[in-house]
């Protein structure tokens, strides 16, 4: 153990170095404030075996290379680590918006968060983790192994900041050679995936909701009439009776064994969805026996609490208790018996409707098992909630049946969630922004331990286009979990449900999954057995490309690269694509499409290529085997196939073959051959096809049987110039016949809507305003006549008056397109006024009006609103968190003479001078609806009044010359009956 720390006058306060001791492995640490606080921490529930993480690595004597550094006041623990100049972050977890992590901000509260942006700062999924890439191509990890609300703090420049309840290690796990090798140690800690059954890696549709068996049936009929692949058909919360959970309508779907019957001769698996609020329903079997093991989450006063969520009054298991596990899992072992195949866990953030929160009261009471923590209130357990349900279904599936691997699904999660179930990026946007954040968001949690998830194809809410959802399933493809799922009330979103040209994109894309599918499943057994990632970002190709290391349109699976055109107008062949470093080789199976990902192989690799199936259960092991060979500088490749059942454990006992082939160039041969072979199955005997890369999508191909050596005559330089220009034409001949998607965007908007590129010019009284609706909506100009002064320190494209909708600096309404709703109305007392709004997804609508009254001519007010014009119904009807943030920067015409002067609610005086830092005024130290800013040298005040009831922060932020004085509404979700408001007006007084 080693470190120190230090104290402040003040006893309470405490600050210094860690100290620190090795935990698990070589280069794996685990930090805490104090020996005291080492012995306070909670056990772990990341961790996989907790005793781990609470047990030193005897006779280990290693320093580590970043020691962090902390301080402890009012119960919480702050942690910074800084690194050297230039490093990058990844991870936090399920996190919208850039892949490469600097200058954000997170908080860990799993949230349901539907429509939400890329500045959303809470999602669905909590993880404390940050995977760090150091300039020189090595990595490290860094965990704060904590389930409490966390604040994730990368704003600075290679720095780390987490914020959370005392007291909580931190483990990190590096330096590592790699990234990839940080990984496969987190994983040792907290755990792998859970082995997929093979079926899972298909193509998933789903839909709120296919509302009748003979619906479902239709859905499954069409896949195979059209010949697009499909392995699963999803059943939403309308399958129940009544929403009551274990349950099934008898009128829509009287005998749900007969259907899964059908499915199955037909090839498709069935997942139907379970939540966690129970109806509060006597004579309901699931709330009688729960109450009769009183398994239920307390209120504080010790009764079962009662939160409103789709059936009406529920009540939700506690499952931080054995009890409430295994009284769910046995109630899971009964449902599996009507054929169910997959189990969805929804809505477990957990999600309670009627309330700000989104969630239970923090206060209510869990009778957690000693090993997870004890008795906790719902503050210490929320984040984990979704996880342990999903523990509790994988067990119930896993006891019904231990011949078949579960297969769950769950939207809430933490660190160590893979160990039982899959994942999905939750209600996202039928929108562009969607699409290529999505890439970012798969990744990411990826990097974060959970390589099984994937968005909802097309997006969730709203209606897609075509362009936008055949591109979508282009790249959605090749996620590692597949699925198209759509909200109702929208149109349908199926493969066909958009024309004949998206239909066909679909189709393609479809057929490229199946055609790698056995090279996924080989990825995934690398991901259950070694930690090994399915999906990672470019630059694992070359950790030291820096600029690689924000590039979001492409992804690697294993040495397949896919990169995709994720922008509305970004053609993908029109552009130069940015590879990593060495050789890759582009490949197609015939299908180059300008809608499609275009695909390459990275030298020195071979992957297995699958024939063109419909579903799994066409599989055989006799079937021919493609290689696909890109052979590397030295003429050289290798590669590795995973085979089993596909399904079960026989695996586990050794029934499996995993092959490693090599390939290898010696003068004009090229061998191809079985370097080794594990497991106990036999190899069947097969053909195997071969196929040499030359570039630009040509082969040499060659035939043999698997298992013996196979020799390929190299053709002559000349002869392969040839090959790779017949190559580039024929590619160039499939992108020029294809039949692209057209392009159909719909925009809608309110009557009247008006996209103005001219500044809007607001005029009248004693002020002259400038409006740019294009960028932001902001305010460019602020002229005050009589004195002729300019008050807003601003470019067309920056600063002036901004407002955002989120936390986050510059979140969503700031930079965006607004729409001019009305011009010059004529209303009563109004000579002057302009309303402008702008979408800022998930439903809301950021709507502002600024006017001068003819009655008034010394002011101009501004009034601003967040509004919900279509929050969905699977949010309860509030929207995410959005906080109204007024932002106007004014120019400081003589800095040394302007300072800010406001008397605050509790009555106390205050002057802010510039040489002061960011300054936050809150409760009663607020300005009492009124602050100004005074230039003593013009003997001038720029006065901005306010309701103290709908701001609840003011701001001050100095810069060069200039200040901001941001005003901060609440920060809650909102609905259509509660919108959030900020009104305030200027004026500029003399002063003496």
């Amino acid at each position: 153990m080693g470190g120190d720390e230090g104290k402040s006058s003040d006893s309470e306060e405490r600050f210094g170095e860690m100290i620190f001791e090795s935990i698990l492995e070589e280069r794996v640490f685990r930090f805490d404030c104090s020996a005291d606080d080492r012995n306070a921490a909670f056990p772990s529930i990341s961790f996989q075996n907790p005793k781990v993480r609470d047990t030193p690595l005897a006779n280990v004597d290693e320093v580590p290379t970043y020691i962090p550094t902390f301080e402890c006041s009012l119960g919480q623990q702050i942690v910074n680590i800084e690194f050297r100049p230039n490093t990058s972050f990844y991870g936090t977890g399920e996190v919208s918006g850039q892949l490469e992590r600097t200058g954000k901000r997170i908080f860990t509260w799993n949230t349901d968060a539907w429509g939400y942006g890329s500045g959303t700062t809470s999602l669905y999924q909590s993880h404390p983790w940050v995977l760090v890439v150091l300039p020189n191509g090595e990595a490290l990890g860094v965990l704060a192994d904590t389930t409490r609300r966390c604040e994730i703090d990368l704003r600075k420049e290679s720095n780390i900041k987490f914020v959370s309840s005392s007291a909580y290690p931190v483990i990190t796990f590096g330096p590592f050679a790699s990234p990839t090798d940080v990984l496969v140690s987190f994983s040792r800690a907290v755990g792998t995936v859970f082995m997929p059954p093979m079926w899972s890696l298909g193509y998933h549709q789903c839909r709120w909701s296919y509302d009748s068996d003979s619906r479902v049936r239709e859905i499954a009929r069409t896949f195979r009439e059209k010949g697009i692949p499909c392995d699963v058909i999803w059943m939403d919360i309308d399958y129940m009776d009544g929403f009551r959970c274990f349950t099934f309508d008898q009128e829509r779907f009287p005998d749900p064994k007969s259907l899964v019957d059908d499915l199955h001769k037909n090839g498709f698996k069935a997942i139907w969805m379970l939540d966690p609020g129970i109806k509060h329903e006597e004579g309901y079997f699931v709330y009688d026996s729960g109450s009769e093991k009183d398994i239920w989450v307390q209120n504080a006063d010790g009764k079962p609490f009662v939160g409103d969520v789709w059936p009406g009054p529920c009540v939700f298991p506690d499952f931080t208790q054995s009890s409430a596990r295994s009284w769910w899992s046995n109630l899971v072992k009964d449902f599996i018996s009507n054929g169910v195949d997959g189990i969805w866990n929804d809505m477990n953030e957990p999600a309670v409707f009627k309330t700000l929160t989104k969630t239970m009261p923090e206060s209510n009471i869990h009778r957690g098992d000693s090993e997870l923590g004890g008795i906790q209130n719902h503050s210490h357990y929320h984040n984990v909630y979704g996880m342990l349900m999903a523990r509790s279904t994988y067990e119930g599936m896993k006891q019904a049946n231990g011949q078949k691997r579960p297969f769950v699904l769950t939207r809430a999660g933490f660190v160590g969630s893979q160990r039982y179930a899959a994942t999905w990026t939750g209600d996202n946007l039928s929108t562009w922004e969607h699409l290529h954040m999505s890439i970012s968001m798969v990744v990411q949690l990826g990097l974060s331990g959970q390589p099984l998830c994937g968005p909802d194809i097309g997006g969730f809410a709203g209606n897609a286009t075509p362009k936008l959802f055949g591109r979508w399933m282009g790249v959605g493809s090749l996620f590692p979990f597949c699925r198209g799922h759509s909200e109702t009330n929208t149109i349908d979103h199926e493969p066909w449900s958009f024309g004949e040209e998206c239909e066909e994109v679909c189709r393609l894309a479809l057929r490229r999954r199946y055609r790698l599918l056995h090279h996924v499943y080989t990825l995934f057994y690398m991901a259950h057995t070694r930690g090994i990632p399915v999906a990672t970002p470019t630059f694992f190709a070359d950790p030291k490309d820096l600029e690689l290391r924000t590039h979001e349109n492409s992804f690697l699976l294993g040495p397949v690269l896919v990169y995709a055109s994720t922008g509305r107008n970004h053609e993908l062949y029109k552009v130069q694509h940015k590879l990593p470093k060495g050789i890759w080789l582009g490949f197609d199976f015939e299908d180059t499409h300008p809608d499609l990902p275009a695909l390459y192989l990275q030298g020195g690799s071979i992957i297995p290529i699958s024939p063109l199936y419909q579903s799994v259960d066409e599989i055989k092991h006799t079937d021919d085997l493609s290689l696909l060979v890109a052979l590397n500088e030295l003429g050289k490749a290798e590669g590795v196939l995973f085979e089993d059942d596909g399904d079960g454990y026989e695996y586990t006992r050794g029934r499996y073959l995993l092959t490693t082939y090599i390939a290898e160039r010696e003068s004009s041969m090229i061998t191809v051959k079985v370097l080794r072979s594990e497991g106990s199955k036999k190899r069947p005997n097969r053909k195997l096809h071969v196929q040499i890369l030359l570039g630009k999508c040509a082969t040499i191909d060659a035939w043999g049987v698997d298992g013996e050596i196979l020799q390929i005559a190299m053709p002559s330089d000349s002869e392969v110039l040839d090959l790779v220009t017949a190559g580039e034409k024929q590619l160039r001949i499939r992108i020029e016949s294809a039949k692209s998607i057209p392009d159909m965007e719909n925009i809608s908007g309110h009557k009247g809507t008006e996209l103005s590129r001219t500044p809007i010019e607001l005029k009248s009284g004693e002020w002259a305003l400038k409006i740019v609706p294009w960028i932001g909506g902001r305010i460019i100009s602020m002229q005050h006549i009589p004195s002729g002064t300019q008050w807003l320190h601003s470019r067309v494209d920056v600063d002036g008056y901004e407002e955002y909708s989120g936390m986050e600096y510059r979140s969503a309404g700031c930079s965006e397109e607004y729409s001019v709703v009305e011009r010059d109305l004529q209303q009563a007392g109004e000579t002057e006024s302009v309303q402008l709004e702008c979408d800022i997804g998930g439903g809301l609508v950021l709507e502002r009006q600024l006017y001068i009254s003819k009655n008034e001519t010394k002011v101009f007010r501004i009034d601003s609103g967040i509004v919900a014009r279509e929050v969905g119904a699977g949010s309860g009807g509030f929207s995410r968190l959005v906080c109204l943030r007024v932002n106007p920067k004014f120019n400081l015409m003589h800095p040394t003479q302007s300072y800010i002067s406001f008397t605050a609610i509790d009555g106390s005086k205050h002057e802010i001078w510039p040489e002061s830092s960011e300054q936050v005024f809150e409760g009663d130290l607020r300005p009492c609806g009124e602050w100004m800013l005074i230039d003593k040298s013009l003997g001038l005040a720029l006065v901005n009044r306010f309701s103290i009831t709908q701001v609840h922060k003011c701001v001050i932020g100095w810069g060069t010359g200039s200040v901001n004085m941001e005003l901060r509404s609440e920060n809650r979700p909102v609905s259509r009956d509660s919108p959030l408001k900020l009104s305030h007006l200027y004026e500029v007084i003399r002063i003496k």
